[in-house]
């Protein structure tokens, strides 16, 4: 397991150097993603938790990282060593949806029925923890 920060970091990096920035936003919704695919196999990819906010899911402290980049693309380049079973699971989330466009990944995250909607509640929970469970369960 990581840390968010970390794996945060690592998409960054490898974003940027594969020419394809990404923003705060759409670097949310990809931990968000991942974290999804990891407890799905039954384990986590990082510790910390993901709160439902506005614009869907997000860690907290990754946000507050990267959050002066405001909608620009972050270009930061860091030295992140990640297992290579963890890159075979990491790397095709991050090709896949750094090519959508924010917005839909937005969509998609607040679907109804999903976790972000079941928690967010048109902003009731708004900053309240979406469960891990209910990340596996509902997606």
């Amino acid at each position: 397991m990581y840390s968010a920060l970390n794996v945060a970091k690592y998409i960054i990096d490898k974003c940027t150097r594969e020419n394809y920035p990404i923003s705060n936003l759409q670097l949310q919704k990809i931990l968000y993603y991942i974290q999804r695919e990891f407890l799905q196999r039954g384990t986590k990819a990082f510790p910390e938790e993901i709160e439902a906010w506005q614009f869907g899911p997000v860690v907290p402290e990754v946000y507050m990282q990267y959050c002066g980049f405001g909608a620009l693309p972050i270009r930061m380049k860091y030295m992140i060593n990640v297992e290579k079973d963890d890159v075979k699971i990491i790397n095709p989330i991050v090709e896949k949806k750094r090519l959508l466009n924010p917005w839909d990944m937005v969509s998609d995250t607040h679907s109804a029925g999903k976790a972000w909607d079941l928690i967010y509640r048109d902003g009731l929970g708004d900053h309240q923890v979406i469960p891990q469970p209910l990340i596996k369960s509902k997606g």
